[in-house]
């Protein structure tokens, strides 16, 4: 017989998340994210062309009507490159808080049934919003070599800090949502619209600079805008990238990550109740 024993006890408050835990059930966090990936492109005719094509048909989109019809100017860059720097990185914040919002309920069954971290599943979202966001950076690059502009050396470290600051906003406010929506169903529905409207307070189809300096910082609470504007100074070739409006995003992002992981941590015990 084995003389392992296994104690289960309360965390403690100060502890939100278990990282050693989370390590021990990493084979389940790759499980649920390759399984995401391969459900959504199950039984689709296009498969992962979808993750060039929803970017590539909003540039084509925002270009036409906000960069010919409204002239929106776009700084250092021609305005499909512009927008579609925006896309991509608002992409992958979205896609995450939306699969992030709903994980618990989908995974409900088994959710009732199995112990283990339940972080895990608003986390696995990130990995799997990760190879759609990798396939459109992708199609980023070549349009940017089409229109004669490649990020500077800045860019290796911009890109994945602006990855992180995503991941954690998208995250924070995906835990928060995913166990709010445990209780009020209603965050499916209205999650969408909110997604809408996110995307004009982001600096996705205009340059920040358009705006008076205090609203500037107001807009940087939102994690992306800082991302956003810091990605299109790399692909200008430039290096002026406003840090302090970056430093905003980013802490906005750890406080929502923080916050929304203190509120998935004490109603977790009411999932199996709810769900």
């Amino acid at each position: 017989m084995s003389d392992k024993v296994i104690i289960i006890k309360a965390k403690s408050r100060i502890q939100l998340i278990d990282w050693r835990e989370i390590w021990e059930y990493r084979e389940l966090f790759w499980i649920f994210t390759w399984r995401d990936i391969k459900v959504r492109y199950k039984q689709t005719i296009l498969g992962a062309s979808w993750a060039l094509l929803q970017p590539l048909l909003s540039m084509f989109i925002f270009t036409v009507f906000f960069g010919n019809f409204a002239k929106i100017p776009s700084d250092a860059l021609p305005y499909p490159l512009f927008v579609l720097i925006g896309l991509v990185f608002w992409g992958f914040f979205s896609g995450t808080l939306s699969a992030a919002s709903g994980s618990l309920i989908a995974n409900e069954s088994i959710v009732k049934k199995v112990y283990f971290p339940r972080e895990i599943l608003p986390l696995s979202t990130i990995g799997t919003n990760l190879v759609d966001f990798s396939v459109s950076f992708i199609m980023l690059l070549v349009v940017a070599i089409y229109f004669n502009f490649l990020p500077n050396p800045l860019a290796l470290l911009i890109i994945p800090l602006g990855l992180i600051i995503g991941a954690l906003g998208a995250g924070g406010m995906g835990f928060f949502l995913s166990a709010f929506n445990i209780k009020y169903r209603d965050v499916r529905y209205a999650l969408p619209f909110f997604i809408q409207i996110m995307i004009f307070l982001t600096p996705v189809i205009y340059p920040s600079s358009i705006m008076r300096p205090s609203f500037r910082y107001l807009i940087a609470l939102n994690p992306m805008a800082g991302v956003i504007e810091a990605v299109r100074v790399v692909f200008s070739g430039g290096t002026a990238i406003n840090w302090t409006i970056l430093a905003i995003s980013g802490g906005a992002a750890i406080l929502f990550f923080i916050v929304g992981l203190y509120y998935f941590k004490s109603t977790e015990k009411f999932f199996a109740d709810l769900v």
